[in-house]
């Protein structure tokens, strides 16, 4: 259990840092270049990281249990329309995120939270599930939005360095464990 734990520790820790790391690149567009179109699943790199934003919050209500369930995404998703705003907002759900994952011991991973699906109800996963998932659909759509910053002036940033000791020093890979403040 505490190998599990370590890892879903350094997962918040991960997901922290590469979206600082992605954000940041984002803020050096423009609103009109940020909600333009491009290829993805979701057509914009705005509607993209919004989307993992609402998300975010979405499966924090659940994991910690606050009820706002599906109230989450009324009247719509949140639509931060410029990047730096969509940035301090995805860092302060990345800090929950990471403190969520901190306090949670081993018989945490075993519990069972309630997640509002609509109109089939409330429905119960496993912790250790929700936080895969969460951590999975990060990588997914975070992925895509690194390629469609690829189609602008802005160069993407390095993303998958950071579990390493290698990637620990920054003067070596690039990298950096943590974002700034942390």
């Amino acid at each position: 259990m505490d190998a599990l734990l370590r890892h879903f520790r350094a997962m918040a820790r991960n997901n922290a840092w590469a979206n600082s790391r992605l954000l940041g690149a984002i803020e050096g567009l423009d609103a009109a270049e940020f909600a333009a179109p491009r290829t993805g699943f979701f057509p914009s790199l705005r509607r993209t990281l919004n989307h993992l934003y609402a998300v975010d919050v979405y499966y924090l209500d659940a994991l910690e249990e606050t009820g706002r369930g599906l109230a989450i995404f009324l009247p719509a998703d949140p639509d931060f329309a410029e990047p730096a705003a969509l940035h301090d907002a995805q860092a302060a759900s990345d800090h929950r995120l990471v403190a969520y994952c901190d306090r949670l011991g081993p018989a945490g991973l075993d519990r069972r939270v309630a997640i509002d699906r609509g109109e089939v109800g409330m429905i119960s996963d496993r912790t250790d599930a929700v936080l895969a998932h969460l951590f999975q659909h990060q990588i997914h759509h975070r992925g895509q939005a690194h390629a469609m910053l690829a189609g602008t002036a802005v160069p993407p940033p390095q993303l998958d360095e950071f579990f390493l000791d290698f990637d620990r020093n920054p003067t070596v890979s690039g990298g950096g464990f943590l974002p700034p403040g942390w």
